[in-house]
């Protein structure tokens, strides 16, 4: 029988206490995840869609969509521009996006989409290291993580408004980003908040049968029961060490351990990832793919409480020496939007939409989807697009958004911002204002300094005032129809 003896300091520390306590041998590595700070918020809250979103799926195209061949096609620009895709008519009159985006074309009421963003920077990783945090990069070198990092928005969100529901508040999956020759990126991290600010980062593939996360399996050895007697003897030591080292980081510890063996035992966020529960219909709906199958994992999740979850847009195996990886289309581009691109975000991304609609969750999340940059607007010589960030495209649906308007617009060619131009840091207070912290808010660094969340204003011109679901219908029950939703052939000028 292990004697716990009030002594001032025991001889044996903390962690040695620890591993005696069988925590080691569960494979725990869940008190990490888990951890917060005290928020300062600060905002327009007289505007009525300040804290309307109550959380946030980020979908991030890496690579770079093109936005010829997305939300921004350009008919009359002459055949080295815009492609071999027309445009196609959406349920508002006077909207068009490509052809390659039928389903989203039938949701353009419940979108808003920018058609000039713009970081007038053409390299992968700066360039997304701005749209992941709503800051420039100031670092020594942006193709690794460095812990001078800005914090991703995620993080932000992590400490200033965590989940109330779920000990998971930023979620990240499939996969973390990863640039050619596979090096890890700056952006995607807590940054100088420290570890505690990271995502619970789940690496997995939830489309692979009998999909379950190994951070949740029990050891084969370890049955509910042994797992709550050894809860049961960890209480019995924290009591011990909680009169001997009464320190912050103790009581944190005790409160990330305890939520730790809750996910083990009977936790939401275990039951949030058991993708399986969901119908073989709905998951069909949204794509069978790594992708589709990690966005519908994303709705389960927020369904859940977790505040922010990032959809990474997965890399495709063996693709690290290709010229074309996920969006990065430097080759074949008219190819791999047709067949591959388009048609899981086109599925993946309306399916999403019109799922949290169905559960009556639009209303209160904020869908995004971006990447860092566009494409080039002629084509190389290879048939593909390059990097391009003087203007590209993002899209917006959910919790405060007034969908069924493009906000800016790029010139004939899609090569620059001619109207609205849309920086990172607007899109950034434009999400920490539906979030309810607000644009002006500060939070504190690890040496008590303050920072604020960003340095932009919200595009208020974006919010409306009704629901989503509300403005779906019209006061008189009238429904507007819906356009054809052949392609409109492109004019041939050149």
């Amino acid at each position: 029988m292990l004697s716990i003896r009030d002594t001032a300091r025991s001889a044996i520390g903390r962690r040695e206490w620890l591993r005696i306590g069988g925590l080691n041998t569960l494979g725990l590595s869940l008190p990490g995840f888990l951890a917060a700070q005290e928020q300062d918020t600060a905002g327009n809250t007289a505007d009525p869609t300040f804290g309307r979103a109550k959380n946030v799926i980020y979908l991030y195209l890496g690579g770079g969509p093109p936005q010829h061949e997305t939300f921004d096609p350009k008919p009359d620009a002459p055949a080295a521009v815009r492609g071999a895709f027309g445009p196609i008519h959406t349920n508002i009159p006077g909207i068009q996006f490509s052809e390659l985006l039928p389903r989203t074309a039938r949701m353009a009421d419940q979108l808003a989409v920018c058609r000039a963003m713009s970081t007038n920077d053409n390299i992968h990783s700066t360039s997304g290291y701005w749209v992941l945090t709503g800051y420039k990069y100031k670092g020594p070198g942006a193709r690794t993580i460095q812990p001078t990092d800005w914090p991703n928005l995620g993080s932000i969100v992590k400490v200033l408004k965590p989940s109330e529901k779920i000990p998971f508040s930023f979620v990240w999956l499939p996969e973390p980003i990863v640039a050619n020759p596979g090096v890890l990126i700056s952006g995607q991290s807590g940054g100088f908040l420290g570890a505690h600010a990271n995502p619970e980062r789940f690496t997995c593939d939830p489309q692979t049968p009998g999909f379950a996360v190994k951070e949740f399996e029990l050891p084969a050895d370890v049955s509910p029961l042994r797992l709550s007697s050894r809860s049961s003897l960890l209480d019995q030591i924290d009591g011990h060490f909680r009169n001997v080292e009464r320190i912050d980081a103790v009581q944190d510890f005790d409160r990330h351990r305890r939520e730790a063996f809750g996910i083990l035992s009977n936790g939401k966020a275990r039951s949030a990832f058991s993708i399986k529960q969901e119908p073989a219909r709905l998951r069909d709906r949204y794509g069978r793919g790594k992708w589709g199958q990690s966005v519908l994992l994303a709705r389960r999740l927020i369904e859940a409480g977790v505040r922010f979850v990032h959809v990474q847009w997965p890399r495709e195996p063996g693709d690290l020496s290709s010229n074309r990886p996920t969006w990065d289309t430097h080759a074949d581009n008219n190819n791999r939007v047709k067949n591959v691109l388009c048609p899981q975000f086109d599925v993946g991304f309306t399916a999403l939409v019109e799922d949290l609609a169905d559960r009556g969750l639009l209303d209160e999340t904020l869908v995004v989807a971006v990447g860092e940059f566009g494409r080039t607007p002629k084509f190389n010589g290879a048939g593909g697009r390059d990097h391009w960030g003087p203007v590209f495209s993002c899209a917006l649906a959910g919790a405060g958004i007034s969908g069924g308007q493009v906000y800016g617009a790029s010139d004939a060619n899609g090569a620059q911002p001619h109207s609205g131009r849309v920086l990172p840091q607007e899109l950034a207070a434009t999400i920490f204002h539906l979030l309810g912290i607000g644009h002006n808010a500060t939070f504190r660094d690890l040496a008590d300094r303050p920072h604020h969340v960003c340095n932009g204003q919200p595009l208020y011109k974006l919010l409306g005032n009704a629901p989503a679901t509300a403005r779906r219908q019209a006061a008189t029950g009238v429904v507007a129809p819906v356009p054809d939703f052949r392609p409109i052939h492109a004019k041939k000028t050149g």
